[in-house]
């Protein structure tokens, strides 16, 4: 059997564990406006939804890492998936009680699996592989993720955001009981599927790194002695911080902007589609035609020009503007962790963990945007926070990802 073919398997099951991740994660654009709705919430305090869900990263990312030195890759992330259950069965007293906060610590408890599934499968799915080609492999891992976010956002749209409300608002939140608790059997099933799975094998992070390369490791006694992570993960707190204020805010924008929410919980999608094809053309053009680095630079420049036009149109082609930072944004993610990665050796585990704590962008920038837009009254003008999170990714893939020393 090729080495090619001995990793397609394991892939496979990861490509899986993504599809997971992303159903839960790109339901938080409809949440936001659903919760907006039903608690009357202003922006910042919505998009704590966001901050909740993702401050989790920051909080659990070391932690995790500890874990998985103790449970491997494989049992990891059975248990990862039986913590993002225990967060979605949350929802159900939440509900009933009709009490933001509680709904807050679900989604926080999601992010904690979440941050374990993240530390161990990214890098698997980085080191199953060559090195040069794992953009490659993290691309594909990156359909599953936003096709399951568009079957998310399709799904949860129409049973949250479509037709009339009842005007009440405890009725209105008794529509999430049902969808989560069938979530949370889904992820219980599939906890137990991992477990027992013999696909899944443990893998050396060591593995693939060059013995060149491993005697630096060895020279090195700190993680933080790697120029390339501490900027990957600055570039990586950007990078999530744009992806999800494209993505989680788009919804209530377009509502801002007048669009019904029958019309505008379509929106979401719109960026995933985006982010879909982004992928499918890094999944084509990464090694063979374009290289991680020059995707990743093409990629930053296109975010930067395309935030600013969105910034300066109007209606519709203002939000197909922000739609569009999901192709931009889309090979950002995969070409990142390589990067960041590289030359870690038996750092790999830890430097995973760090680059996870970076995913907490996506709780940190959100709720700043929710506070601008609220405090200049302007949901449009409040995207220009995005520009500078660009201009460091561009830097990161023209001169951070080089440097071998402080």
């Amino acid at each position: 059997m090729s080495k090619k073919n001995s990793y397609l398997g394991p892939l496979f099951i990861i490509g899986i564990l993504f599809f997971v991740m992303g159903f839960v994660t790109w339901v938080n654009g409809t949440l936001i406006t659903f919760f907006k709705k039903a608690f009357s919430l202003d922006n910042t305090s919505s998009y704590l939804v966001t901050f909740a869900f993702f401050i989790s990263y920051t909080v659990m990312a070391i932690p995790c890492s500890m874990v998985l030195k103790k449970t491997g890759f494989k049992n990891g992330m059975s248990l990862a998936l039986i913590v993002m259950a225990v967060g979605t069965l949350i929802f159900i007293p939440a509900a009933e009680m009709a009490s933001y906060p509680l709904f807050l610590v679900g989604l926080f408890t999601i992010g904690i699996g979440l941050t374990v599934l993240q530390t161990a499968s990214n890098p698997y799915a980085t080191i199953l592989g060559p090195r040069d080609s794992a953009a490659q492999r993290i691309s594909i891992m990156g359909i599953a993720n936003k096709s399951a976010g568009i079957f998310s956002q399709l799904i949860f749209g129409k049973l949250l955001l479509a037709g009339a409300t009842t005007g009440d608002p405890k009725s209105e939140l008794d529509k999430v009981a049902m969808p989560y608790l069938v979530l949370t059997a889904v992820l219980v099933g599939l906890a137990i599927l991992i477990r027992m799975s013999k696909g899944l094998v443990e893998v050396s992070e060591e593995e693939d790194t060059p013995a060149a390369a491993e005697l630096v490791t060895v020279q090195k006694t700190s993680v933080l002695q790697f120029p390339n992570l501490v900027l990957g993960v600055i570039a990586l707190f950007c990078y999530v911080g744009v992806e999800v204020i494209a993505g989680d805010t788009i919804i209530s924008y377009g509502v801002s902007l007048g669009f019904p929410e029958e019309e505008a919980r379509l929106f979401g999608t719109y960026t995933l589609y985006g982010m879909m094809f982004g992928y499918l053309l890094g999944i084509v053009l990464i090694p063979k035609y374009v290289s991680q680095q020059a995707y990743l630079k093409f990629c930053a420049i296109l975010g930067i020009v395309v935030t600013v036009i969105a910034i300066n149109s109007t209606g519709f082609t203002s939000v197909l503007c922000i739609a569009v930072l999901g192709f931009a944004n889309a090979v950002i993610w995969p070409a990142l962790w390589p990067l960041a990665l590289s030359g870690l050796g038996k750092f790999t585990k830890i430097a995973s963990a760090l680059l996870v704590m970076g995913i907490s962008g996506g709780a940190i920038m959100p709720l700043i945007y929710g506070g601008i837009a609220d405090s200049i009254g302007n949901t449009q003008q409040a995207y220009w926070v995005m520009v500078p999170l660009y201009i460091f990714i561009l830097y990161f893939g023209l001169v951070g990802h080089k440097k071998k020393s402080w």
